[in-house]
Formats: structure tokens, C-alpha cells, sequence
């Protein structure tokens, strides 16, 4: 078979999804695919193509009220804030994929500004992070918006830092590394899906 073509098994490997999701999208047309017996094929430009059209937003700075866009109708918006960049982008590429609205912050500081400016569905907070921590953004974010679900994931787990998650309510509590399937589950029970 032509090398340009991935099978259902590669592509669940190449976007790090799992079956369901990927059904979802060739379901509503996201990623082209090409029946082939009874498996799928999918052409790799097609995906990058696809993935490319994904790119979460990464706004720097604070967004001005006429700079914020829209979210799509139905698509839940979720904050993703993480100081290492790869889990940042490895959390927004995932949750793009199973086609959620994503804004990332970078520190506590930036997601603060983000959070008085833009509501939020969901927040995704690492616990550590140089100046304004996890815990205090979640904080903040509980204050300006009482209902937010809230899920941790941290590369520091301790006994304290779990009970005090516990006590503010979080949704969900993921330890680093994660596997992509549980935060997708962990996303959707949070917001009740």
C-alpha cells in the first residue's frame, strides 16, 4: 500500500486519540478518510492538512474585549495552563482533536489575565509553576467564576497538595506522565459529558 496512506491503527497512533474520537471526525467530516474493504485509510497530508487547521490559539499578552474571538457555537472553551511548553501543546492538540475551543497560558500570571477577561468551561491547571502557582489560579478562577470545573495535573504529587485540591473541589486530579485517553475522559466528566 502507498506509504502516504496510514490505517486506522496509525492514525490512532499519529494523533495520540483513541477509536471513538477518531469515528467522531470521519463522522462529521474533520479528517478525510477513504473505505478500503472494511478498514479506513487516510491520506498523512490530509491529516496534516487537518491538524494544521487545528492550531489551538496561543494569544501572547493580555486580549483586549475585541480581540477575544468567539467561541464555535457548542464548543466548550477550556484554559490550559502548564509552564513546560510540550505538555501545553500536547494537551491542546488533544483536546482540539476531540473539538474543544483551547487557550493556553504559559504561567499563572498570564492565565490570571485570562480568566478575568474571557469564561471559561473548563480550566487545566499544573499545580507547580514559577511566581503564581496552580492552587492559586484555581483560587481566583473559583472566585470570578464559582462553577468551573477544574482539573490538576501535576508532576509533583503530594499527600497535601491532593488533600487541598480535594478541599477546593477539583474535577479531576492527573498525575504527569498522563496517557491521552484519561484527560479526554477526565475532560468530558468534568463537563458532564
Amino acid at each position: 500500500m502507498d506509504e502516504s496512506f496510514l490505517t486506522t491503527e496509525e492514525v490512532l497512533e499519529y494523533l495520540q486519540v483513541n477509536l471513538r474520537t477518531v469515528y467522531r471526525l470521519i463522522k462529521a467530516g474533520k479528517i478525510p478518510a477513504v473505505r478500503v474493504g472494511r478498514q479506513w485509510r487516510f491520506r498523512k497530508r490530509d491529516i496534516d492538512a487537518w491538524l494544521e487547521s487545528q492550531r489551538p490559539r496561543n494569544v501572547r499578552g493580555t486580549p483586549g474585549p475585541s480581540r477575544v474571538p468567539a467561541p464555535a457555537v457548542g464548543r466548550p472553551r477550556v484554559l490550559v495552563v502548564d509552564d513546560e511548553a510540550s505538555i501545553r501543546d500536547l494537551l491542546a492538540k488533544t483536546l482540539a482533536l476531540a473539538e474543544y475551543d483551547i487557550d493556553m497560558a504559559a504561567d499563572g500570571r498570564s492565565a490570571l489575565e485570562r480568566l478575568r477577561i474571557i469564561p471559561y468551561d473548563l480550566l487545566i491547571t499544573d499545580l507547580k509553576m514559577p511566581g503564581v502557582d496552580g492552587l492559586t489560579v484555581i483560587k481566583e478562577a473559583r472566585r470570578l467564576k464559582g462553577d468551573i470545573p477544574v482539573i490538576i495535573i501535576t508532576g509533583f504529587s503530594t499527600e497535601a497538595s491532593a488533600i487541598e485540591a480535594v478541599n477546593l473541589g477539583v474535577s479531576g486530579y492527573l498525575t504527569k506522565p498522563f496517557r491521552v485517553p484519561r484527560v479526554l475522559a477526565a475532560a468530558a466528566k468534568a463537563l458532564g459529558e
